[in-house]
């Protein structure tokens, strides 16, 4: 089942964390800061996708150290609509950071001071988007938009661009 598949579904189901107005929140983020760095909404959509395959391949690796559990408290910890610098420095390496901006700046055009100033708030959203399958009462509990998203086929496209896309149609955006 695809990643927006399960975010519905947890909309759906209300021992799930998901709701319209969370993915409602992390939308509107999205528009401030592209309007803080005037930078075209389809380029930090873009970034986003970018962020979302560094992001799980580091997921992957936090679940393989310490478990389901430890990702869980980092989708707790981190996961929202606010800038938090810590989380980078928590699921990246500074090379790993250093490619992410290439890459990003590569193909979306954005400057790496701007990237760099950005990815503070793109983590966090990401992992915003991965706490919509939390179960409400036990965060330990089974997720599975995180299932989902780190134990897709393993292409290395996490396509988030995609997924944005079709939640606004469905929040009607």
């Amino acid at each position: 089942m695809s990643i927006f598949k399960q975010i519905l579904s947890a909309i759906n189901n209300p021992e799930q964390e998901a709701s319209t107005n969370q993915l409602g929140s992390i939308f509107d983020a999205v528009q401030q800061l592209s309007g803080n760095y005037q930078a075209n909404p389809s380029a930090v959509q873009s970034a986003m996708t970018i962020v979302g395959s560094y992001t799980k391949s580091a997921l992957q690796q936090q679940r393989r150290q310490g478990g389901t559990a430890q990702v869980n408290q980092l989708l707790e910890r981190f996961g929202g609509t606010q800038a938090s610098p810590q989380v980078l420095s928590t699921l990246f390496g500074s090379s790993q950071l250093q490619d992410m901006i290439l890459q990003i700046s590569r193909r979306t055009g954005l400057d790496s001071r701007t990237i760099q100033a950005m990815l503070p708030i793109l983590v966090p959203l990401v992992l915003n988007f991965l706490r919509t399958g939390n179960n409400q009462k036990n965060i330990q509990g089974t997720n599975p938009v995180l299932n989902s998203f780190l134990d897709s086929d393993g292409d290395g496209d996490v396509d988030l661009n995609d997924m944005m896309n079709m939640a606004s149609r469905y929040l009607s955006r």
